[in-house]
């Protein structure tokens, strides 16, 4: 495999591109003059080869028909979870969903109905609010707890907090926006306490490969197979390989009622993959694809040292300890300023484009995400225009 510039710099703005096109409408940074989008989750790298010659092959034969014959794609997904996290799996477990944020929606309307209560651990990635709130469920925010500047389970607390209303749980594994990976023994508080409330479980794993040197993910249905019958796994390489613009994630059930449930779902919204993002799916999950996570993971570890260490230069911010994904948490409580004053610092001074803390619910208050996926010069820069917006601070 040739080795990945992860340092090109690539000028997205006009190429329909969410992050830097719509920035400045979100938030009031224009692109341009040291605006820097870090806010949606995608990266500013490219794909790796294989992705493209994948791509390039099938434009180049030129007929876009319905697509079929998916084992290979789906054998390409067996072999990744095998590989890489030493999880066995049949093809027959696998179904294709419109993304992730679309998997959840299936859980929700396969396995829940208008009313019934939703249980999240926030802060969390603000999409599964958005989604249960829109169907007409109950969202049910578990407060992480903080130790020693990282999120923990606050079980004894958590314990006391259901109403009995509640049937499904939504657990972010690794965790966004903390940015943790779930120890072993936290796994199975999780699924003990969804079989003490009798929660279906859905993991949403879509940040599995990209984990810091020195942590390791643990998929829950690999760990814990006895739960089989209530567990629901989220993966994708959307996240892994910067094509979330594929729109194709998979939920793998292990339990035929259970999958069963879920298909139907599916079945009753006429979702089925594309074309091409089976293809770019089937290129990713390979030996070069999995050289090529290697070296975006060790890449993405230096920019985190970049960010953290210039961040919490600044008196009064924290960024809270990245184990994986590439979004930075950052608290500002430190500083003594509002949301709303901090916020307006990073937006017009800074003229950084980050997630508002607030939009991921409960505990998010007082933090902003950064995302970090992209290259060292741009995080050097944001690092540079943070300390100079709170440079009264100092």
């Amino acid at each position: 495999m040739t080795q990945p510039d992860f340092d090109e710099v690539i000028d997205r703005i006009g190429t329909h591109c969410s992050k830097w096109d719509d920035m400045e409408a979100h938030y009031g940074v224009a692109p341009g003059e040291g605006g820097l989008a870090m806010w949606v989750a995608d990266m500013d790298f490219r794909p790796p080869a294989a992705v493209q010659r994948a791509v390039e092959a099938t434009a180049t034969h030129g007929i876009y028909g319905y697509p079929g014959a998916h084992a290979p794609y789906l054998e390409a997904i067996r072999w990744w979870m095998a590989n890489r996290h030493d999880w066995q799996i049949e093809t027959s477990w696998i179904l294709t969903c419109a993304g992730l944020v679309n998997g959840v929606a299936m859980a929700l309307d396969a396995f829940t109905a208008p009313g019934d209560g939703v249980v999240v651990m926030s802060p969390v990635y603000h999409a599964f609010g958005r989604v249960v709130r829109a169907s007409g469920r109950e969202l049910v925010e578990l407060p992480l707890a903080q130790e020693n500047g990282q999120y923990r389970m606050d079980w004894s607390r958590w314990e006391t907090m259901l109403s009995g209303n509640e049937k499904l749980l939504i657990l972010c594994s690794p965790h966004n926006p903390g940015g943790r990976v779930w120890s072993e023994e936290e796994l199975r508080e999780v699924a003990d306490f969804c079989t003490r409330h009798d929660l279906i479980l859905v993991s949403d794993d879509i940040h599995c490969d990209l984990v810091m040197p020195g942590h390791r993910h643990r998929m829950i249905a690999a760990l814990i197979p006895e739960i089989r019958d209530r567990l629901v796994t989220l993966t994708a390489a959307t996240k892994s390989f910067n094509i979330a613009g594929a729109h194709i994630g998979n939920a793998i059930i292990a339990d035929d009622d259970l999958r069963g449930k879920f298909k139907g779902a599916l079945m009753a919204r006429g979702i089925s993959p594309g074309l091409f993002g089976m293809d770019m799916v089937t290129a990713a999950y390979s030996a070069e694809g999995a050289e090529w996570v290697d070296a975006l993971t060790a890449y993405l570890d230096g920019n985190r040292r970049v960010f953290d260490d210039g961040v919490n230069a600044i008196p009064g911010l924290c960024s809270m300890p990245l184990q994986a994904t590439y979004l930075s948490w950052v608290d500002f409580s430190g500083t003594g300023m509002s949301t709303a004053e901090f916020t307006a610092r990073v937006q017009n001074s800074a003229r950084i484009a980050a997630n508002h803390g607030t939009s991921f619910g409960q505990g998010g208050e007082n933090f902003l995400r950064f995302n970090i996926a992209t290259p060292r010069a741009r995080v050097t820069q944001a690092v540079k225009q943070l300390q100079d917006a709170f440079s009264d601070l100092q």
